[in-house]
């Protein structure tokens, strides 16, 4: 392998490794806005299952993810519920769907605050909150 050609394979995988630290940075702080714990967003299928938390979704939602063409619908119902959430508009919720590199990021890190129902922590048996959810929480 040429020396050029090694160095940018090195260069892709460093570049995509700070893309995904972003986006989860980023879905992170989407999720404690949202009163739900930010480490949910690491956390494969939950982290769908609190997007739909967030939206004011049941959680049985999540099965339609698993069903071709129902889970791009479910989809964009979710995040467009989601961008009203926040106090954006249909046409923010869009360009989240289109132009998600942009939007996301302006929703997690702009001044849009959560305007939905805080779903109360789990509790442990002794009552106590089973995590913690971020401002107001544990």
């Amino acid at each position: 392998m040429e020396d050029g050609s090694s160095g940018a394979i090195v260069f892709s995988f460093i570049f995509m490794i700070a893309i995904m630290i972003f986006y989860a940075a980023v879905a992170w702080k989407i999720n404690e806005k949202a009163g739900e714990p930010g480490w949910g967003a690491l956390v494969p299928f939950y982290n769908i299952y609190l997007h739909l938390m967030i939206a004011d979704k049941p959680g049985w939602w999540l099965i339609w993810y698993f069903v071709p063409l129902a889970n791009i619908i479910v989809e964009i119902i979710v995040t467009i519920e989601m961008a009203k959430k926040f106090g954006k508009s249909t046409a923010f919720g869009v360009g989240m769907i289109f132009l998600g590199f942009i939007f996301y990021p302006i929703l997690a890190f702009g001044d849009a605050e959560y305007q939905g129902n805080v779903r109360k922590p789990a509790r442990l048996h002794d009552g106590t909150e089973a995590y913690s959810t971020g401002p107001g929480g544990n």
